[in-house]
């Protein structure tokens, strides 16, 4: 892979190749990209989804949108520490193509703030959810009508592929979705392959799949427009990593690991002092004991230790990338930027306490079961209404389905798969709280 290719300005439906030397400084292509996600409905939905707690009453617990926030500021600072040494190592990309460190810190910071955008309600369990539903739920009896594909993209319901989707897929009168350009949409693409073969292999990149079969034709459109390079495993294909998207990761890794932790302590579920002893054991190289001590709240001292964390890890991550890039470039380089980190110790250490006392906590696991059950009715009574009004077997039951909802889903499509990806990424596009209240309304339990 090269870095002219990968740091393409492209956007669907373009005609004409858009240079970097050719770009208003006022308001860069990548920049317009980070606007255009921020100001989506998609986007904005994220304030009601599940990060660590659903259905969270408590006003400091980080939501998917503040995680999402965060996310791209760790990234753009990734993206322009990573930025300015590429440049410095093939300076053609600046005086020939005029591109700046900059340009890269808004690639990943777009890309980073876009990709959870797909997430279902109720966090990871949301797509657990919706892919049981169709594997050992009512929806099973589609197996049999689907190719293996199409029903792999429904049982393995993937928030990484259905982001692909709202960032990508055409509606009426929105030619392109949000109209990304090529590079972001490519550092986006954490895992650049179909939902078959699973796993083929053990390449970090292998291990989920980034694009249902509706959007494949767009997505080998990207790939191959960035550059990415192009493999067959068996009859399938797969193509490398965007090497940013190994930055966005990174920024993703970095905040959950500590934010997450954060959160657990300001829920009471760790023991603040037992939690501060594990932040200082991964910045014991870069802490000011003295300033460290003259810290009176433990908040204060949480607050002074998640900073430190975060800048010790983001300069890690961007170190390990630049001693890697030969190997990120060729596709070889096939884990976390994290995972080769010399604090991966560490960092095992607060995800291991964060599982146990966090994401297995009662109150979480609750409303998990809870999740399940709300998201399988939707999904249900709407798969059903549509069945029933494809094969001109409607109940008037079904009729108030639809036209309570069917406008948010295309029940009317010809096409199976096509309806129930539809119906899928409606019941993922709800908030939490809008998810329970249309099952409520559902159930009649509210008016």
């Amino acid at each position: 892979m090269n870095w002219e290719q990968l740091l393409s300005l492209k956007r669907q439906g373009d005609t004409n190749k858009r240079l970097r030397k050719e770009q208003d400084e006022t308001r860069l292509g990548f920049e317009v990209d980070y606007d255009r996600i921020i100001f989506s409905s998609a986007f904005r939905s994220l304030q009601d989804k599940t990060q660590v707690i659903p259905l969270s009453k408590t006003s400091f617990v980080h939501t998917r949108l503040t995680h999402s926030l965060e996310v791209s500021v760790v990234g753009r600072s990734l993206g322009r520490v990573v930025g300015k040494k590429i440049l410095e190592k093939h300076p053609h990309l600046s005086k020939i193509h005029g591109y700046h460190f900059n340009d890269f810190g808004a690639i990943v910071a777009a890309a980073a703030l876009a990709h959870d955008i797909g997430n279902p309600p109720f966090g990871h369990s949301g797509e657990k959810a919706i892919g049981e539903y169709f594997k050992t739920g009512s929806g099973k009896r589609y197996k049999n009508q689907l190719a293996p594909k199409q029903y792999q993209d429904l049982i393995d319901f993937e928030g990484n592929a259905n982001g692909f989707k709202i960032l990508t897929e055409s509606r009426k009168g929105i030619e392109g979705g949000l109209r990304l350009s090529y590079a972001t949409l490519g550092a986006f693409m954490k895992y650049p392959k179909e939902s078959l073969p699973k796993k083929p292999t053990a390449h970090i990149a292998h291990k989920k799949f980034g694009f249902f079969q509706n959007e494949k034709d767009f997505f080998e459109d990207v790939a191959r427009e960035v550059g990415l390079l192009h493999y067959k495993i068996g009859n399938e294909t797969t193509y490398s990593r965007h090497p940013l998207t190994f930055l966005v990761e990174a920024a993703d890794d970095i905040c959950y690991t500590i934010i997450d932790f954060e959160d657990g302590i300001n829920l009471g579920l760790i023991e603040e002092e037992y939690a501060l002893e594990y932040l200082i054991k991964l910045v014991k190289d870069s802490i000011n004991t003295s300033k460290y001590n003259n810290l009176v709240t433990t908040a204060d001292r949480l607050s002074y230790l998640r900073s430190l964390a975060i800048n010790t890890l983001i300069g890690e991550a961007a170190s390990i990338f630049i001693a890697h890039e030969e190997e990120i470039l060729s596709g070889t380089f096939d884990a976390a930027l994290i995972d080769k980190s010399k604090y991966e110790a560490q960092i095992n250490d607060i995800i291991k306490i964060s599982i146990e006392k966090i994401y297995q906590s009662q109150e979480v696991t609750e409303k998990e079961i809870a999740g399940y059950e709300i998201l399988a009715t939707l999904l249900d009574r709407y798969c059903v209404a549509t069945d029933n009004y494809n094969q001109d077997q409607s109940s008037n039951y079904d009729k108030l389905i639809l036209r309570a909802e069917g406008n948010n889903f295309d029940y009317k499509n010809d096409d199976l798969y096509t309806r129930l990806i539809s119906i899928s990424n409606y019941v993922a596009s709800l908030t939490d709280g809008n998810a329970l209240l249309k099952f409520q309304k559902i159930r009649g339990l509210q008016l």
